[in-house]
């Protein structure tokens, strides 16, 4: 069964808005782990505007399941957070540092060098580390000379299209998949992944092991519960 990871920033978005501690990001997370979710992830960006660097220190004391931190090394403020917590996973994102969210991947022949830096760094205290891509084979190519354990592929193209042609859309992603698969890659997918779009996902990509749900996943629960969309969200991947 492929596993959930729970990307809390939104639930830190909500409380930052009225200060405070309402909702508790800590409660939160160790709920979400009590539904079901095999992970939880947070991606802290250098104004701290939802998930704060406290927040991340507090989470890896709290957390039972595993934890998984996203963010751009360009930062040493990031890279000496990471190090500090020793989360499970580290999922390195080519975000610009102002940027509203994620849009694309790295460019893994033009960064070669920052990420095997970086990745080395994790590596040797133990953190796995993954690279955010585009689900494009010669950015998977360049991500496993990096030395990276795992690729995430970024599934917002696959989302924009998945009710218009679903076979269209899933189509360079199983591609991609196994292309890092054949170089001994692990797959990791986030981004925009849903209720509507996840299960065939799942269905497609050749031995997924991860999804990280944030946007989607909390917007439901507003709705629906937030026990229940987890449980929701789990059963699409069985």
């Amino acid at each position: 069964m492929t596993k959930l990871s729970v990307n809390i920033n939104k639930i830190a978005t909500l409380r930052n808005a009225r200060g405070g501690n309402v909702p508790d990001v800590i409660k939160a997370a160790a709920d979400i782990e009590r539904f079901g979710a095999q992970g939880i992830t947070v991606h802290p960006r250098p104004d701290e505007r939802h998930i704060t660097y406290q927040d991340v220190r507090n989470l890896k004391s709290a957390l039972t399941t595993e934890f998984n931190i996203e963010g751009n090394p360009f930062e040493k403020k990031f890279v000496d957070l990471v190090l500090e917590t020793k989360p499970h996973q580290v999922t390195l994102v080519p975000d610009a540092e102002n940027q509203l969210t994620s849009n694309h991947g790295w460019n893994t022949i033009q960064h070669k060098d920052f990420l095997i830096e970086h990745i080395q760094l994790f590596k040797s205290k133990g953190i796995r580390t993954s690279i955010f891509v585009d689900a494009d084979e010669v950015m998977i190519e360049g991500a496993a000379s990096t030395g990276t354990e795992r690729i995430e592929l970024y599934t917002e193209s696959y989302a924009a299209q998945y009710h218009t042609n679903k076979q269209q859309a899933i189509a360079p992603f199983i591609h991609a998949a196994n292309k890092a698969l054949a170089l001994g890659l692990g797959i990791n997918a986030g981004h925009d992944l849903s209720l509507q779009n996840l299960k065939y996902f799942n269905e497609n990509i050749p031995k997924l092991i991860e999804v990280s749900i944030g946007h989607a996943l909390i917007s439901d629960a507003l709705y629906l519960g937030l026990e229940n969309t987890v449980q929701m969200y789990l059963r699409q991947l069985k």
